[in-house]
Parts: C-alpha cells; structure tokens; sequence
C-alpha cells in the first residue's frame, strides 16, 4: 500500500523529535524543500523542549521570520513564555503583541527568564553572558558562518532547519580572500557544522505542502536532484480557474490555470535591466487575473484570487519598483519584491520576470540557483514566467566558468543547469 504525503513527512519529523529528546549529538539538521513546514517543525520542536522545562533559545535571520515564529509559537503552544530579544527602537508588530505571554526587550534580562527566547542571529551576537541547554537555527542555510560563530557560546546543543536549495548568504564586500578557507565567513552555517562535524544526523523533510502537484516534480528535478520531494497534493487535487477572457495575456493565464504553468514570451532583443516591456508584462498579468475574477480551490476550501494572494517576484530591488510602477489600480495589493525578500512566503498565483530575460552574459548573480529556486517555489497554485526569447541560447553561449578553487565543495545543482531544466518544461 502506498505511503501517504502525511505518513511520510510525520516518520521524518517523529525521527528528529526522537534525537531531540534522546540522541546524544551536539547538533542535528533538517534540509526542507520548499513549503515543507519548516516553520511548523520549528514551533512544535520548541513547544516540546519548552514542556521538558529546558529552556530554549531560537536564532532567526530577519525581524520578520522572529514575528512569524512568535505568531505561530502563540497559536500552538499559547502557555509558553516568550521573550523577544530586539533593539532599543524595536516596535512590537501585532503580531507579538497578540502573544498571550511574550516580552519584549533589548537585553536577556529584560526578559525575566521566559521558556523561549528568540531573536535574531545579528542581536544574539550582542549577548556576552548565558547559556542556553538548547538552541534552534531557523533558515539555517541562509546563516553565515562567522554568525554562527559569534553565538555558538550561548547554547549547548542546537536543531539547525533550513532549505539547501534557496539562496545562499551574501555579502556587498569582496569576500575571494577567504575563497577555499576553513573559515570562509560566506559558507552558510549548515556548510561549516557539517564540515566539521561529518557525523551530525542530518533529516530531509520529504513533501512540500506548498507546491502543487504539477510543480513539485518540476522543482525538485532543477534544484534538489539528489534528494527529491514529492507533493502534499495529488493530481487535480487544487485548482484555479477565471472567467472568460481572450488575448495573449489571458492565454497564458489559463494555461498557467491548466498546467500549473505558463511562459509569457516576449521578443528577444537586449534590454536594459529595467525592461519596461517586461514590467509591464508582468504588472499587466496581474491585472487580468483579478479582473477576471480568479477562484483557487484547494484542501482549505474555495476562495477568491485576492491581489494579497498574488505575488511578482523580480532579481533586482529597480526592477520591482518598475513593475510596481506599472501596476492597475485594482492590482494595487500585489506583493512585488525580490526573490531574497520573497524567500520562506507563499502565494496563490506568482507571477516571475526571469532574471536573465533580455541579458546579453549570464553571470554568476543570475545564474545562481537558489535564486530561481526562490522565484518558481513560492505558488500553491500557477507560476507565470514572463522572459524575452533567446534565453536558451544565452545559456549555450555563456556555460559555467567560475573558476575551481581548491577545498571548496562542489555546489549541486549548478545555476546552469537548473535554468535549463525550467526552461524544457516551461517550452514543453
């Protein structure tokens, strides 16, 4: 008999509970696809350590994963205190003033010794004093090393869960001189441990709840080849429909609608990086798919498409702000961002301008993997490419040539690759 997306994901998450609580290792990881419930597996790890009387503190990357991680810790485990670490100016949002017993403060003791205290991975480097029995890392891969470094006093043993497969940490500094160094600072934090601690056990979450049936196999042959994921849906299981329409734009909408995908092609030329044609594909897409009157039905019911529900997601900050520029008022609710402010969300309907659509070279910003991953990951329903003609050729033309350097691993998959594989599917 068949193993369901549920008893599959659940052996998984009950064999790192079971380390939680017996292994004796002093670090576990989780890779997770996209949507795989990161963030579930987070809250509920914590609201357990927290039942032991052990208390806890959790790293995040940004402001807004802490928000969310406070929100969903409220919700599950409302009994438990919460301590928000942030900085002297720090506003709570609603979300933490919701929390039933959450205190904010700037230092530890401000905090008055909750069950969890959380913050980010930059202002748990300002604490010099406490240790923590456990630790855990959210967005692990997305972690520099030398963060990890600057907080590892404080906590005993750690759960690290993040996504191999999004992108990797980034600086606006020249960083070569490190290139091929045990402590190259732009290693991710998962990167290092396992450097140097090979015999760490490391889960793999095997189903996205997110992505649909028709983008999982797709996502998983371009960005995750040797691990693979399946989805939480089966065939049909989610759908998307729109009212009557006709033309080009509405064309590839109910395409996207059938298949789950869809490829709005533009005249190949070179552009500049902000291609007003191409923004205004794409703000002109979201405007069809509400005025249509878009339906998404799916395990958690019927509901309008909403312009909250829609998202363009674009590889430059000036290319969002053209295409938002450009966006009709009814669309006046769309998310537009770039793919790093875009990680760890999701969607019904996103909307993608490629990020080597109308280039002459493919560099390495580009090329990069995790960025598209990013991109083609953040739907429940229909991703919509929009890219000029010739990218396939581009891509013959300008093959990998970074250069080798010695003791540095090998990055799986390479952007190159990745890109064709999206692409095949998207001209299939």
């Amino acid at each position: 008999m068949p193993v369901t997306p549920a008893a599959e994901a659940g052996r998984v998450i009950d064999a790192v509970l079971r380390d939680l609580r017996t292994g004796d290792h002093r670090g576990i990881v989780v890779d997770s696809p996209p949507g795989a419930g990161k963030s579930t597996l987070v809250v509920r790890a914590a609201g357990e350590l927290a039942a032991t009387g052990t208390p806890l503190m959790i790293v995040a990357q940004t402001n807004e994963q802490v928000d969310d991680l406070i929100e969903r810790l409220g919700v599950r485990s409302p009994e438990v205190t919460v301590g928000r670490l942030s900085a002297v100016d720090y506003q709570p949002s609603d979300r933490v003033k919701e929390h039933p017993a959450c205190r904010v403060g700037a230092k530890v003791a401000d905090l008055q010794s909750p069950a969890v205290s959380i913050g980010t991975a930059a202002k748990w480097a300002t604490v010099a004093d406490g240790v923590w029995p456990w630790a855990i890392v959210d967005e692990a891969y997305q972690m520099r090393s030398d963060a990890l470094l600057r907080v590892a006093a404080r906590f005993e043993r750690a759960l690290f869960v993040g996504d191999p497969g999004q992108l990797d940490p980034f600086s606006t500094v020249d960083v070569d001189r490190w290139t091929g160094l045990s402590w190259d600072p732009m290693q991710s934090a998962v990167a290092v441990l396992l450097r140097h601690n090979p015999d760490l056990p490391v889960h793999r979450l095997p189903v996205s709840w997110r992505l649909p049936h028709s983008a999982a196999a797709v996502v998983a042959e371009a960005f995750y080849p040797f691990t693979g994921f399946r989805s939480g849906t089966g065939p049909g299981a989610r759908t998307l429909t729109f009212e009557r329409g006709g033309g080009p734009l509405d064309d590839v909408l109910d395409t996207a609608a059938a298949t789950g995908w869809g490829l709005h092609r533009l005249e190949q030329r070179f552009t500049i990086r902000t291609d007003a044609e191409a923004a205004a594909a794409c703000a002109a897409l979201a405007g069809r798919a509400l005025a249509r009157g878009g339906v998404a039905v799916s395990e958690a019911g019927e509901m309008p498409l909403t312009a909250q529900r829609i998202a363009i997601g674009a590889a430059h900050r000036d290319q969002a702000a053209a295409i938002r520029a450009q966006l009709p008022p009814e669309a006046a609710g769309v998310t537009v961002d770039t793919a790093n402010r875009l990680q760890g969300r999701e969607y019904d309907l996103t909307i993608v301008l490629h990020p080597l659509s109308g280039r002459r070279d493919a560099t390495a910003f580009h090329l990069e993997s995790g960025r598209l991953c990013v991109l083609t990951s953040r739907h429940r329903h229909a991703c919509v490419v929009v890219a000029r003609d010739g990218i396939a050729e581009l891509l013959d033309e300008h093959p990998s040539t970074e250069p080798v350097h010695l003791n540095v691993p090998v990055k799986f998959p390479d952007g190159w690759e990745a890109n064709q594989a999206i692409l095949a599917h998207l001209n299939r």
